[in-house]
């Protein structure tokens, strides 16, 4: 996937760099802080994400997944019909598309816990960091 790079002082205040990592499983009782997700998305100020922002620049919402490989890919968040969000891949990725759960509802917010779906597998992640951009 070719991304044209995002000038910063062109977006709205309200975006933000939100940082998810994979909170405690089964398979990782301590949690895995190299498992997550860098989220770029506009954050309303109770800390859900913004549709109207999101719509204004949708190319700027962006979503990097990170993995203990260090084989990160990269995607953009999308808003599904229907209100869902959902984290899109290129096709040369051949990773389907991860649903967030109840994303339009969940607040941001550093220390909640966020689910999505990964390959039909529900995996929960705790927001570690929300930053300015």
């Amino acid at each position: 996937m070719h991304l044209k790079p995002i000038l910063n002082t062109s977006l709205p205040l309200q975006f933000r760099q939100i940082r998810l990592e994979l909170a405690r499983e089964p398979s990782h009782p301590e949690g895995d802080s190299s498992v997550g997700y860098i989220v770029i998305a506009p954050l309303a100020p109770d800390g859900r994400i913004d549709p109207e922002s999101w719509k204004e620049h949708r190319e700027a919402c962006r979503v990097t997944r990170l993995r203990r490989d260090g084989d990160d890919d990269v995607g953009h968040l999308v808003h599904r019909p229907g209100g869902t969000w959902a984290f899109h891949y290129d096709n040369a990725t051949k990773l389907p598309d991860e649903a967030g759960f109840h994303f339009a509802e969940e607040p941001f917010v550093v220390g909640e816990y966020v689910s999505i779906n990964e390959g039909g597998t529900m995996h929960t992640y705790r927001v570690r960091s929300v930053t300015h951009l």
